[in-house]
């Protein structure tokens, strides 16, 4: 094994946990699609600063986890920013309203009301995992690209990749895509509630959470089951070592049976979740089922991205031609590149260790109807 392997192995370890704390922090955006649906003002004024508190880590994770990709796989980021940008400018949109509204809803002046930006937080808080879970799934499922590394010489149109007309608003129209964002979107609304139990000190606001919490629970367990067996009844591309790829049924369930820690890692993360969600239902004084079910999704998660990647796999096939699908060993930066990089590597924990500091130092007190 080469030390270049060994690298871009690495670096995908390190994408696979940037991934997962980015879905594990889209409880945010999961809080903000359930605002409007609260009748009592006070109640989503509390749920409002408590999200206030945590956005700007989503945002941190966002933006470290698309920056990491850039360095590590630049070939990744110009196919799939560059070529499906219409669904990503979607995605970032949505991300700049939330942004927006956080800044502006309770300054003085505000001309608009809370109403106003609080529609725009829902808008981000729907749009964000659903077209998330979108782009993500295209990862699993393919996506209508080709590459031809060769076009970066022609001067007239020097673009590397190819995508339709509609540039990536397609995925939307696959099923299993739409399935897999709905997964993540009911997710995000499931830790949500989670959170905003473990969050805020109100009987009430609890007591309604709860109720949510078993209603978008039921819905997210049904679709990921559903999602689980789609991705272990797909095919995906498998490439051997001098670069032949072609399509492979039942990619991702072998992957999990031929690397059985992966396997170990999603059931520990399924129990972990469900443990967590079953444990706030049945026990009225519980509220740490945050801890639990967080957790869990980040194994579930990094999960995924091993099969996703590891063992040969194309992390992005591509359904046009199965040659230009993206995989660890034809899409990474330089070894050099690579190299002088896992240096900067040693930043990821402390980007980690910044989120927990800054959670512990935000959450010393709880959100009460009291607080101004």
């Amino acid at each position: 094994m080469t030390t270049y392997y060994i690298l871009q192995n690495y670096w995908w370890l390190i994408m696979s946990v940037l991934g997962a704390v980015l879905v594990f922090m889209l409880f945010v955006q999961g809080g903000q699609s359930m605002l409007l649906q609260c009748p009592d003002e006070k109640q989503r004024a509390m749920m409002v600063r408590s999200l206030g508190r945590k956005w700007e880590l989503t945002f941190t994770t966002l933006v470290t986890f698309g920056g990491a990709f850039f360095a590590s796989f630049p070939l990744f980021y110009s196919t799939s920013f560059g070529g499906a940008y219409w669904l990503w400018m979607a995605i970032l949109f949505s991300f700049v309203i939330q942004a927006i509204s956080y800044e502006y809803r309770a300054k003085a002046g505000n001309v608009y009301g809370h109403r106003f930006y609080d529609v725009l937080l829902l808008i981000n808080g729907v749009a964000g995992p659903l077209l998330l879970g979108v782009a993500v799934a295209g990862m699993f499922f393919g996506a209508e690209f080709t590459v031809t590394k060769a076009r970066i010489l022609d001067v007239q149109a020097a673009t590397i990749s190819q995508w339709g007309p509609l540039h990536g608003l397609e995925a939307i129209a696959s099923w299993k895509n739409l399935l897999f964002g709905l997964m993540v979107f009911f997710l995000a609304r499931t830790l949500a509630s989670l959170y905003f139990i473990n969050n805020i000190d109100d009987a009430a606001l609890r007591s309604r959470q709860r109720q949510l919490l078993k209603a978008n629970g039921a819905v997210f367990v049904v679709l990921f089951l559903a999602t689980a067996a789609v991705i272990l009844t797909s095919g995906g591309v498998a490439v051997d070592d001098n670069g032949n790829a072609q399509w492979v049924d039942y990619r991702y369930l072998n992957n999990y049976l031929t690397m059985w820690w992966t396997l170990i890692f999603l059931l520990l993360g399924v129990a972990l979740v469900l443990w967590g969600i079953g444990k706030t239902l049945v026990d009225n004084g519980y509220n740490k089922g945050i801890w639990a079910s967080g957790a869990g999704t980040l194994l579930v998660v990094m999960s995924l991205f091993w099969v996703l990647g590891y063992n040969g796999t194309a992390y992005y096939p591509s359904l046009l031609d199965v040659h230009s699908s993206l995989t660890l060993r034809n899409s990474s930066s330089s070894e050099f590149t690579l190299t002088v990089m896992s240096a900067v590597s040693v930043l990821v924990p402390f980007v980690i260790a910044y989120i927990a500091y800054c959670w512990r130092a935000m959450d010393h007190d709880k959100i009460t109807a009291e607080e101004e």
